[in-house]
């Protein structure tokens, strides 16, 4: 699925302009002022936004800074574009969280490769969080907001890891949000549902187990919240390329 990215001008040749060169790799929403795309930011999971910094009612660095400061949005990397040739311009666009900025007249290239990059970038993050046994959650986040709000998510499946009937609802409610504002932002920031977050977390928690050489594959797969030693192995096998009884050989090899 194509990545969605939100563009924010007042100037209907420049929306257009803009939709043309992006909609090629990527699905695309308009909007024609700040407003508006707060509204469009809360019907959509949007991965990127481009918004002009001249526009009526709310401008772009007020809209940059309503998007930071949203715990439901600040994880979404912004590009501001702006006629404006001042540092103080620049200075100002960076004040107020944004992610890159881009001069006009620009390179239709050096736009596209501008958001490419923090695209990309957002998905090196998050592939190394998944695959890395030992990596905290918040090595996803883009900002304070994010950072505090998968802390605070991290603590609690954490503290219920070996609950086998945690579910989105119980996670929803414990972060004071509704179930789609919930769903949204995990899925925003992460690419995986608030489900495979869990499930990610579980194996985490079952690798670290297995690396204390404690515990029986079969306790370890009940304490991270598994209801069989069968589905805890598939799980782990699925994700990490091996079952967990070659984790184990293998650490001990390394050891020896």
């Amino acid at each position: 699925m194509s990545d969605l990215i939100l563009i924010v001008d007042d100037n209907e040749d420049i929306l257009d302009f803009l939709s043309e060169i992006f909609c090629e790799k990527y699905e695309v929403l308009t909007a024609e002022d700040g407003k508006q795309a707060l509204t469009m930011l809360s019907e959509n999971v949007i991965d990127l936004i481009i918004s002009d910094i001249m526009m009526p009612e709310i401008d772009g660095f007020e809209f940059c800074k309503e998007v930071k400061s949203n715990i439901d949005y600040c994880h979404i990397p912004l590009i501001l574009l702006t006629s404006k040739n001042t540092y103080q311009a620049k200075i100002d666009g960076l004040e107020v969280g944004a992610d890159a900025y881009v001069q006009k007249p620009f390179s239709p290239d050096f736009l596209m490769l501008q958001a490419a990059n923090l695209l990309k970038n957002r998905v090196k993050i998050r592939a190394h969080f998944a695959s890395a046994p030992f990596e905290d959650t918040r090595v996803m986040a883009h900002s304070k907001s994010d950072e505090l709000f998968l802390k605070k998510l991290d603590e609690y499946v954490q503290q219920h890891i070996d609950d086998l009937n945690l579910d989105i609802d119980q996670l929803a409610y414990h972060m004071n949000m509704s179930r789609p504002t919930f769903y949204r932002k995990v899925k925003a920031i992460s690419k995986i549902s608030p489900k495979e977050l869990v499930n990610i977390a579980r194996l985490k928690k079952a690798v670290r187990l297995i690396a204390e050489n404690q515990y029986k594959l079969f306790e370890i797969a009940q304490m991270v919240g598994y209801s069989s030693q069968s589905i805890f192995g598939k799980n782990f096998q699925k994700h990490y390329g091996m079952t967990p009884i070659e984790y184990a050989a293998q650490l001990k090899s390394r050891e020896s």
